[in-house]
């Protein structure tokens, strides 16, 4: 059976920032012979609800920044990620929640420091994981309903 690792809030789960979820209907049928594996490394590393983030690039790196705080937030999504894909292996594809600072296949937003918009197709840093472990990646809002 293919194993799909799919962001958990496409699946009704209540983890994104203010704590509802994005089920995608359409998506959940189209899968409905595969196996799921969900995953949300902000609601594991923050919890929810939770103040929002972006990415910021600052020094010429990508940071996921907290916008309450300033906090730079990146090394818990990123110890996260690899954690989540040590434990998952052989995972056959990634669907991501797009324009997710975390997830975002190809549809997060970059920011620089001053918050001027300086692209809208970045791949967020649970993603990044997934294309460095060549695991086939796209966003969900490929498939709405």
């Amino acid at each position: 059976m293919k194993k799909v690792a799919i962001s958990a809030c496409l699946l009704g789960n209540n983890c994104r920032y203010d704590a509802t979820g994005n089920r995608n209907d359409t998506l959940i049928k189209m899968l409905k012979n595969v196996e799921l594996i969900p995953f949300c490394p902000e609601d594991y590393a923050f919890g929810s609800p939770r103040p929002t983030m972006d990415l910021i690039r600052k020094n010429n790196e990508t940071k996921a920044i907290s916008n309450k705080t300033g906090e730079d937030l990146t090394l818990p999504i990123s110890l996260y990620a690899v954690e989540f894909f040590n434990k998952h292996q052989n995972i056959d594809l990634y669907i991501g929640k797009d324009r997710s600072p975390s997830c975002g296949v190809c549809s997060s937003k970059l920011y620089d420091e001053e918050k001027h918009l300086l692209s809208d197709n970045e791949t967020g840093f649970m993603t990044q994981e997934a294309r460095k472990r060549d695991i086939p990646c796209i966003d969900a809002e490929k498939y709405r309903g």
